[in-house]
Parts: structure tokens; sequence; C-alpha cells
């Protein structure tokens, strides 16, 4: 079983590209490392206060993969830096 959540997400306090490149790197890195997932940054690259992060993971128990990616959205929406507005979820 595949699991994605596809998130839209508000920086607001990056006035450029190079603030928001830095919250997004910290949020993905920290993803990472700490849960089995992988994280992209998927969409809105030239807007300096959005962004839309792709969070995938990989397991043969569905539940398992629900667990990890509630993990994962339960972490960004404890960082102050970011707000999760919007997730849609895709299982394959």
């Amino acid at each position: 079983m595949i699991g994605a959540a596809h998130c839209e997400c508000l920086i607001y306090q990056a006035q450029s590209l190079k603030e928001k490149r830095a919250v997004v790197k910290s949020i993905t890195t920290r993803l990472k490392q700490k849960l089995n997932v992988s994280v992209a940054e998927t969409d809105h690259h030239d807007l300096w206060q959005r962004t839309a992060l792709t969070i995938v993971t990989v397991n043969r128990d569905k539940s398992v993969v629900e667990r990890e990616l509630q993990k994962a959205l339960d972490m960004m929406d404890r960082q102050p830096e970011l707000d999760r507005t919007v997730t849609d979820y895709e299982w394959l």
C-alpha cells in the first residue's frame, strides 16, 4: 500500500524565497529524519508565502501507512512557521 498526502501550506512570515526555502527545508528534513516518509515540495516554487508538500510512505498494511501519514501531518501542524490549509490523500 502506498499512501500520499498532498498538503497546501501558507508561510506567513516569509518575506523572500530564501526565507520560504529555509522553512520548507527545515520541515522536510525533520519529517524525513524522524519518520519513515519521503517529502517533496511539489508546487508553488516561486511564491513567497505558499507551498505544496507531498508526503509519501509505503507499507503492506494500510493502517500503518495511515498512522505514519498522520504522524507526519501532526508534526507539520506543530510547526509555528507553517499553516496547513488543504490536505488531499491518495491511495495506491
